[in-house]
């Protein structure tokens, strides 16, 4: 550590940084545009500079760029030196000189970093007063808006996006007066984290399209700390509304799993909470067969007598909260609860769990994936089923270029040195996949394989690390080189990273995976290990424990179940149909509880609407074992309530009392009590009672207003806002708002810091972790136990001559349940089509019949040159085979 000092005070600042970051760790109010924490410096917008001294008889000193300055042991600067503070100003006043200065009609206003900088600077007056420079906007898709005339050139946007997320299609035009950030024409962006702009950009260049659509002033909104349920990375957000409208998602940074970054799915796939096909009263089938909106005493009355008849099974969800499906189990014991997945997802499931306690290799998180200085993919497509591990994989490859550059005495933070020194320096990825990925431009080798080959290539590099691992026999002498020289190169690595996952379908290939991760980490302790599961709660479904779906099925079948629960599941998503609807008819009652409407709530008898994510608090647990708790924005209208509380009121109507929980905290207790892996559980955020100085944490802005005009025309009385019973934020703007859990905070503000760059405020460092440490606690840590290698060494695939084996492809939009109801994200759905060889893609023509899920239908066919013969690939869940998720067989024939 270094001790510098700032306007006559001393501070320690880490040696390996520069004077911006330094001062801002500090708590000093030092203007800034073009730097960002995870892009470094350029030192584009002049606005940091600060007057720095050569020592303490210096009282002339120069000014410096404090971005472009490093931290030096005893260095002396002033922000506030009047040169310093004119030449910033100054800055700014020329930044602004063809500004269009329409804040009123901005989305941006209100947390717009370029407002909280000119104001910081002190520059109040326009003196400009010639022609502004003028530019035309384009068409950037359905999720971000361009507004070109706005911006002061500060690099940002095509820094993240062509440099940080490797998107092409963005770029920098033109150049001094001119310069423009767009596209060479007018098109929908193409990368998968094109949001990131809306927050990344510090004026209104790029918004938020869906936000803007039904926009409200920033200060007018209530936020609440929330968890994406898009995926399994578990990735933090804040979650904004107004009038029981979900408005928005933003970044909520945390240092272990996002930071800084959200893909497009988790930032505008939430849009099936205001979705017209929301459940919003409960279903009841009438005599003519149709569904009926019935009261919820009668809906109540009916769950409960089909509680009492006979044979119960419940069926829970990868999708919904821990609680919701402690509740389902509770309600119809633990030898009844199935826990919603295929017997393949299943069995995988519980595999990666089991992997993941027991492994030597540590779990890594998505921060440590980035810092990996080697990395091998078995298996997993993860830019589209984990697409922030993507990100971080893509951070990775620059480890090289850190090392060239440490050597070269070129510090991290300088950002366009450091990539110009690291241009052919990349730190080794390799891949082995069925299909191309996003990531195959920046991997070391990209080899295509079948599951069974991909299993064998991980097998034999675990041997070639360690011998005593199991060895592949008659391996092709292709595949032994390769398996060597991707050993060889994890052996060479510090920090090696092993990422595999269940989008194959095969257990060998995670346990492939998982004897390399042991092998490594007998020389190399700093080996991280990464599984990926399918859904929000996969793993805290693992950790809950339960039957697969296909027992359920079978007993249903065989007639022993009166009735049968589903918790916000679409059981056409996971079951084929035509065996789904057979099974169904011989139970005597089924009740589904969704938000939802699908397939499976247009069979049920008897349909109970649940709140949302957005309306109710609860647990979810990550891919890496991270439990983390959501808390409510927004209140839903009765009858709609959590999904726990229908299965309590459920119990109640049948009698029992052993379900009679009022609040959530107290489902936890009881979660803890009967399952002790998840007793940690409860350290995920702090219980309904915390306060801190008697008050609750505030969830609206000191500036909100304008409740009461909502529903003028109807009252102009204020209704008394409603509470969360369920967890320690006020719905208002009264409570505390300071110093806090960093699991509770509901947005980032500070004074003069109205955008998301206050964020800096509430970490200890920037960069580093947040104040108190980042949210969630970590289950699956623990002492290892003494490692046995896999031997269930597969044999290599055989392609057939009369079928292909077909496996699902990950998409971005459409292969996720709750994304795929976002009305702004459907015109990011891909059209679904069966991906083969040249050669099978000539053979089949254009279209083909393809059986799949017990269904026929035609589908469209496309060429793809990776794909190895034998093999195909399509869209899983997707159009017209919705049940399609697990590998399988599958016929073609002409139409």
């Amino acid at each position: 550590m270094a001790t510098i000092h700032i306007d006559g005070q001393p501070f320690a600042a880490r040696a390996d940084t520069n004077l911006l970051q330094a001062c801002l760790s500090a708590g000093t109010d030092l203007p800034y545009f073009c730097w960002h924490p995870d892009l470094g410096s350029v030192g584009a917008c002049r606005q940091c500079a600060v007057k720095q001294y050569s020592g303490p008889d210096d009282t002339r000193g120069r000014i410096v760029m404090a971005c472009m300055t490093p931290v030096t042991d005893g260095a002396i600067l002033s922000t506030r030196d009047a040169e310093s503070l004119d030449f910033r100003s100054s800055v700014v006043e020329w930044l602004m000189t063809n500004h269009p200065h329409d804040c009123p009609v901005c989305e941006e206003g209100g947390e717009c970093h370029l407002q909280d900088m000119t104001v910081m600077t002190g520059h109040h007056a326009r003196r400009y007063r010639f022609r502004k420079r003028t530019h035309r906007n384009q068409d950037l898709g359905p999720f971000v808006k361009h507004e070109m005339n706005r911006c002061i050139a500060c690099y940002r946007c095509v820094r993240f996006y062509r440099d940080y997320a490797g998107g092409e299609d963005l770029a920098a035009f033109a150049s001094h007066n001119s310069v423009y950030f767009g596209r060479a024409e007018s098109g929908t962006l193409e990368s998968d984290f094109s949001g990131n702009l809306v927050e990344v950009c510090p004026t209104g260049v790029f918004t938020d399209k869906p936000f803007s659509s039904r926009y409200v002033r920033k200060w007018d909104m209530r936020g609440a700390p929330s968890v994406c349920v898009h995926c399994a990375v578990g990735c933090n957000t804040i979650l904004n509304e107004r009038d029981g409208s979900l408005r928005r998602v933003l970044n909520r940074y945390n240092g272990e799993v996002n930071r800084y970054f959200l893909c497009d799915r988790g930032r505008f796939g939430t849009g099936f909470v205001n979705a017209a096909s929301r459940l919003r009263a409960p279903l009841l089938r009438a005599s003519d067969g149709s569904l009926q909106a019935t009261s919820m005493a009668a809906a109540l009355a009916l769950f409960g007598e089909a509680l009492s008849t006979g044979p119960v099974i419940g069926i829970g969800s990868p999708r919904a909260s821990l609680e919701a499906n402690f509740a389902l189990r509770t309600l119809v014991g633990a030898q009844n609860f199935h826990l919603g997945v295929s017997g393949i997802e299943h069995d995988l499931l519980t595999l990666t769990r089991d992997i993941l306690r027991v492994s030597p290799a540590r779990i890594a998180t998505l921060h440590q994936a980035e810092q990996a200085d080697a990395v091998l993919v078995l298996g997993e497509d993860v830019s589209k089923t984990a697409p922030r591990i993507g990100l971080a994989l893509r951070q990775s490859v620059r480890q090289a270029s850190f090392e060239a550059a440490a050597q070269a005495r070129i510090p991290l933070w300088l950002d366009a040195a450091v990539r110009s020194l690291g241009t052919d320096a990349r730190s080794p990825l390799f891949q082995a996949t069925p299909a191309a990925t996003d990531l195959d431009p920046i991997a070391v080798a990209n080899l295509r394989l079948a599951p069974e080959d991909i299993a064998r290539l991980g097998f034999a590099v675990a041997h070639c690390i360690d011998p005593a691992s199991p060895q592949v026999v008659d391996l092709a002498e292709a595949m032994a080189g390769q398996a060597r020289a991707i050993a060889d190169a994890l052996l060479a690595a510090t920090r090696p990273l092993v990422v595999s996952g269940g989008q194959c379908g095969s257990a060998p290939v995670l346990q492939a995976a998982a004897n390399i991760a042991a092998a490594l980490h007998r020389t190399r302790p700093e080996t991280r290990l990464m599984l990926t599961v399918a859904e929000c709660n996969s793993m805290g479904l693992a950790l809950l424990g339960g039957e697969p779906l296909d027992a359920a099925m079978e007993a249903l079948e065989a007639g022993m179940v009166a009735t049968v629960v589903v918790l916000e599941n679409d059981l056409f998503r996971r079951v084929p149909q035509a065996r789904l609807l057979h099974a169904l008819a011989r139970a005597r009652h089924v009740v589904a509880l969704d938000h939802l409407a699908s397939a499976t709530t247009q069979v049920a008898e008897l349909v109970l609407p649940t709140a949302t994510f957005a309306e109710t608090d609860g647990t979810l647990v990550s891919h890496e074992g991270r439990a983390q708790r959501f808390f409510q924005v927004s209140f839903p209208v009765a009858p709609v309530q959590d999904a726990w509380r229908w299965l309590r009121d459920g119990a109640k109507a049948a009698h029992r009392h052993d379900l009679d929980w009022q609040h959530l905290d107290e489902v936890i207790a009881d979660l803890c009590a009967a399952h002790p892996a998840l007793t940690a559980m409860r350290g995920a955020a702090p219980d309904a009672g915390f306060r801190i100085a008697g008050s609750p944490i505030r969830s609206e802005t000191h500036r909100f207003s304008g409740r009461t005009a909502i529903h003028a025309n109807v009252s102009v009385r204020d209704a008394k806002p409603e509470a969360n019973i369920d967890g320690p934020l006020s719905t208002t703007m009264e409570g505390y708002y300071g110093e806090m859990p960093a699991a509770l905070r509901p947005y980032f503000w500070a004074p003069s810091w109205n955008s998301g760059q206050s964020l800096n405020k509430f970490q200890d460092e920037v960069g580093g972790p947040l104040r108190g440490g980042d949210p969630g606690i970590r289950l699956l840590d623990g002492d290892p136990v003494p490692w046995r290698y896999h031997d269930a060494i597969p044999g290599a695939f055989q392609p057939r001559v009369d079928a292909l084996m077909v496996l699902p492809k990950g998409r971005l939009i459409g292969s996720e349940e709750l994304s795929d109801r976002a009305p702004a994200a459907k015109p990011r759905i891909e059209p679904a089509a069966l991906s083969v060889s040249p050669a099978m893609r000539q053979a089949l023509g254009a279209t083909t019949m393809l059986s799949l899920t017990g269904a026929v239908h035609a589908v469209a066919v496309v060429a793809d040159p990776a794909i190895p013969e034998g093999v195909a690939l399509f869209p899983a869940h997707a159009h017209p085979f919705p049940g399609f998720a697990d590998p399988q067989w599958a016929e073609t024939a002409a139409p």
